[in-house]
């Protein structure tokens, strides 16, 4: 009988159940080599792996005694009601064993499912990875009876403009010829049409507000793709590829809806994510530092001061674009006070 570890970090079990498209690592002690379970759904690999609370092993030496069968012995932390270990017979074994620890809990953000930080440089890929894992928790909430929603998004590892997300509420997405097409960024310059047909009813009395903290619309020269895909792993053609992707994504979008998205501001955060909320669950798009700051009532506690000090991991061009300096930057003109940044590192542009 395997035994299966998860160990997670705060919220980050979402990411075992959902993936982001990455490998999952077991290591047997018989074997000492590393395999690939592969996404119950569609034969995609999925994620894991994360920080260093993170890990997935399967050793004969951490087995509890049991009789041997083909269950097999799930160690679920994290973000669960109930954590523990549980035997799980089946194919679904990673639905089975949440649904055993009690189904999720309700505090989950994007960056926890879908993040950057949770792949290393060389799993990164926005043609495969996806969104798919957000919907589920969003899926899971609707079931719990909730209906408004305020989701922060940014920082993600996707570029696929909310595609799987919207599959795991539902949707499916058919090429030219109507077939169901998979997931990830590079299926967007394939898509022809929308079935919504299957969706979950709840949908329509459901009400979501969305902070993102960048202002870039969904495609083009400062969209999704061309600014944000290379720090997720895409490469010269894959930018290309995907921004095509989008811009036919988009065109669809408003022949379907009659949304036009493709220069919204904040639509093409998270890889397009903003942009999907926008068209197909009518969110609202705030930026995510005009919220935060006014839940501190920032523009009270800077009143009278002579020089502002804040910080961020790396300024760029990006910074200006909604993010935390630039939402600082703004009120403390307006009262005339001075800012000074401290950065990780600089960008030379």
């Amino acid at each position: 009988m395997q035994y299966i570890k998860f160990i997670i970090a705060g919220c980050v079990l979402a990411v075992v159940l959902c993936g982001c498209g990455r490998q999952v690592k077991l290591l047997t002690s018989e074997t000492q080599t590393e395999t690939q379970m592969m996404d119950d759904a569609g034969g995609e690999e999925t994620v894991v792996s994360s920080a260093e609370a993170f890990a997935t092993t399967t050793t004969e030496a951490e087995t509890p005694e049991q009789e041997q069968s083909d269950d097999v012995a799930v160690y679920v932390c994290g973000a669960v009601r109930q954590p523990g270990v549980y035997y799980v017979a089946g194919s679904a074994i990673r639905e089975t064993a949440v649904q055993m620890a009690g189904g999720f809990t309700d505090d989950a953000d994007v960056t926890t499912v879908n993040g950057l930080p949770l792949l290393s440089e060389t799993e990164r890929n926005p043609m495969l990875t996806t969104t798919y894992g957000t919907g589920e928790l969003i899926l899971h909430a609707i079931e719990q009876g909730y209906r408004e929603f305020v989701i922060g998004i940014g920082g993600s590892a996707t570029n696929d403009a909310g595609v799987g997300l919207l599959q795991a509420l539902g949707a499916r997405f058919l090429d030219k010829d109507g077939a169901v097409l998979g997931k990830g960024g590079e299926i967007l310059h394939r898509i022809a049409a929308i079935d919504f047909s299957s969706v979950h009813p709840a949908l329509k009395d459901t009400r979501f507000t969305i902070a993102c903290d960048v202002r870039n619309p969904f495609c083009g020269p400062e969209g999704a793709a061309h600014v944000f895909a290379r720090q997720k792993g895409a490469d010269d053609t894959m930018i290309e590829k995907l921004d095509v992707g989008m811009q036919s994504f988009s065109r669809l979008i408003h022949s379907t809806t009659g949304r036009e998205i493709t220069h919204v501001p904040g639509a093409g955060a998270a890889g397009g994510l903003g942009g999907a909320f926008l068209a197909f669950l009518n969110a609202e798009l705030k930026p995510g530092i005009d919220l935060l700051l006014q839940t501190l009532k920032f523009s009270e506690k800077i009143k009278g001061a002579d020089l502002i000090i804040t910080g961020e991991g790396r300024t760029d061009r990006q910074s200006l674009m909604g993010k935390v300096p630039s939402g600082i930057l703004e009120e403390a003109k307006r009262q005339g006070i001075p800012v000074i940044v401290v950065a990780g590192s600089i960008e030379d542009t």
